[in-house]
């Protein structure tokens, strides 16, 4: 089996390539192939944990969704390099699946020619076991002062000898321009792969586009093969979850989820499924003031962080701890996800180095300490009896991730002067004595349909249901034709 390739280039970061690989992956599935999607690198702090030649390692997110789609098992050759930024100039490098402390160390333009040998062997073994892969690349692949050490991009599509699609934000303006300036920059040879123009995010009537594809086939021999409405109810995670208003399920607000949004937030993803609950609305908190008008019913979550004791400093200086005490106070529901189950603790205890020493926000009576091994696993488990605003909780059965290198346990001196902790799931999750505060470390708890039912007594959308929409979305307004000609058109490895 040798498969047949095609690549999604963008014309820049958000045009629309991990939504439209995904679909691609759902489309070429449905027809009965044997599909895999792969990216050679992805930066993101969105990652989930996937099966690896040594046990489980982590991929991008996007990656993994786009597995899903496709019907495949996701496994660390999908994505075999992922970025995960800790500061603005330094990123956690995983090859394979796990952390490689000496590239992490090594300078980014070092690094290229020493990753890329088994970015090539991943997308062979991938190639020889599938029938498509659908590729995705990363940025733009035009940035002149990249294409040197470039392994995402134009290296990638000739090796893998990739037909392309380039594909645009035409909400954003000046598309027409960016698709023709992308394409005049790539090399002679590397124009040839694209075989189609692909306008994202278009409001109106697609008609009054003419006679701009057609001035730009006329230029670069490439036709427009197809003009995506903006389509903000797809139900598909942002690549690096995003969401607002616009995105959630239709119908009146009631109730509210308040996403504290520290700089280093991580697996912003796992919430996409409550988005899609009827009557739910998410919000950014980043000031006192977003969480000023929530009432006992709506909840505030702290959600996973790459950096914890920076992202709780930062929560302190924008005044978020006093507010989020205060809603719990107030009869409010607080939730917090490894990174954010660690800051409702009473200490982060930091002996090597890994995260920084730091008081919580003595919420829960906790203790964290951070240890060099990382844990990285999937997990399934059980409630037992939960209290308050989580009661709903007890007895569930769930299922998810976890990527965390703190342990945490109760504070031993507070719980021997009478402070009460509820362990709900061994070693997994903890709730205050009253019941309005519930931390965890399990990831991809809110994507687990018993819980989503337990707590909102109503079904999101499935997975399934999203990608099957995603696909028929494009096959309506890409076309049958079109979309089976993007993997005819295949010449020899």
């Amino acid at each position: 089996m040798s498969a047949r390739c095609i690549m999604v280039l963008g014309t820049a970061s958000g045009a629309g390539k991990s939504w439209l690989t995904t679909a691609l992956c759902r489309y070429y599935a449905r027809q009965g192939l044997k599909v895999a999607p792969f990216k050679a690198q992805n930066m993101s702090n969105n990652a989930r944990v996937v099966t690896s030649a040594s046990g489980w390692g982590e991929i991008g997110s996007a990656q993994y969704f786009q597995a899903l789609a496709a019907i495949a098992e996701p496994d660390v050759r999908m994505n075999p390099l992922l970025l995960k930024p800790e500061a603005d100039t330094r990123s956690q490098v995983v090859l394979l699946g796990q952390v490689h402390p000496e590239l992490t160390e090594t300078p980014w333009r070092e690094r290229s020619e020493k990753v890329w040998p088994p970015i090539a062997a991943a997308l062979d073994e991938l190639i020889a076991d599938n029938d498509v892969v659908v590729i995705e690349g990363a940025g733009s692949p035009a940035e002149i002062n990249l294409m040197a050490c470039d392994i995402v991009n134009l290296r990638v599509a000739r090796h893998a000898n990739a037909q392309c699609l380039l594909v645009t934000d035409i909400d954003k303006g000046g598309a027409f321009a960016h698709l023709y300036g992308t394409w005049a920059l790539l090399p002679p040879e590397d124009q040839q792969r694209i075989r189609g123009f692909v306008l994202n995010k278009f409001r109106g009537d697609a008609s009054l586009l003419s006679p701009a594809p057609e001035m730009l086939q006329a230029l670069t021999g490439v036709p427009t093969v197809a003009v995506l409405p903006m389509w903000w109810q797809h139900g598909l995670p942002e690549e690096d979850g995003v969401f607002d208003d616009r995105s959630r399920a239709n119908g009146a607000v009631t109730q509210t989820v308040a996403v504290i949004a520290y700089p280093r937030i991580s697996n912003l993803d796992e919430f996409q499924p409550i988005k899609n609950v009827p009557g739910v609305r998410l919000l950014w908190a980043r000031s006192p003031a977003d969480l000023a008008g929530l009432q006992a019913g709506d909840w505030v979550i702290l959600p996973g962080s790459k950096h914890t004791s920076s992202d709780l400093a930062w929560l302190r200086q924008h005044g978020l701890d006093a507010a989020i005490a205060q809603h719990a106070q107030q009869g409010g529901a607080v939730l917090g996800i490894c990174g954010g189950l660690q800051m409702l603790g009473e200490a982060l205890i930091d002996t090597h180095g890994i995260d920084g020493n730091a008081p919580g926000l003595g919420l829960l009576p906790l203790v964290t300490q951070f240890a060099p091994e990382k844990t990285v696993t999937r997990t399934e488990a059980r409630f037992g009896q939960v209290h308050g605003a989580w009661g709903a909780l007890s007895g569930v059965a769930v299922k998810g991730y976890e990527i965390h290198h703190g342990q945490t346990q109760g504070h031993s001196a507070m719980l021997a002067g009478g402070a009460v902790l509820h362990e709900v799931m061994p070693g997994l999750a903890w709730q205050s004595g009253n019941g309005q505060v519930l931390g965890t470390y399990l990831h991809g708890l809110l994507e687990c349909p018993a819980v989503l039912h337990a707590l909102f007594g109503a079904q999101a959308p499935t997975l399934e249901t999203v990608f099957d929409g995603l696909a028929d979305f494009l096959e309506q307004h890409m076309g049958v034709t079109a979309l089976s000609q993007c993997i005819q058109a295949h010449g020899n490895r």
